[in-house]
């Protein structure tokens, strides 16, 4: 294979991957817990935190930030998930870059 080749194969591949990480970050995702959901884009900017509970918030406000941790974590997982989807083989092919 030439360099040329090589070249606009590489640059191919790095428009490919634009393309997916703009999608991922176009994309809202959502994560729950149990009184909380959380809506982030796939940049995990916070776009969205609904809170569910109907209960006395003076006994319950660790429980409460523990919910919306456990939403937070659930919510980025959710985008790593998508993102090693749509990247992960790149990642394979360039060594793990990703």
């Amino acid at each position: 294979m030439n360099m040329q080749n090589l070249v606009a194969q590489a640059q191919r591949m790095q428009k490919e991957i634009t393309k997916k990480q703009e999608e991922i970050y176009n994309t809202s995702f959502v994560g729950k817990s149990e009184w909380v959901s959380i809506t982030m884009k796939g940049n995990k900017k916070i776009e969205k935190v609904d809170i569910t509970y109907e209960g006395n918030l003076d006994e319950e406000r660790e429980m409460l930030a523990d919910m919306i941790a456990i939403a937070m974590r659930d919510c980025i997982s959710n985008i790593d998930k998508e993102v090693e989807k749509k990247l992960g083989a790149y990642s394979q092919q360039l060594g793990g870059l990703f």
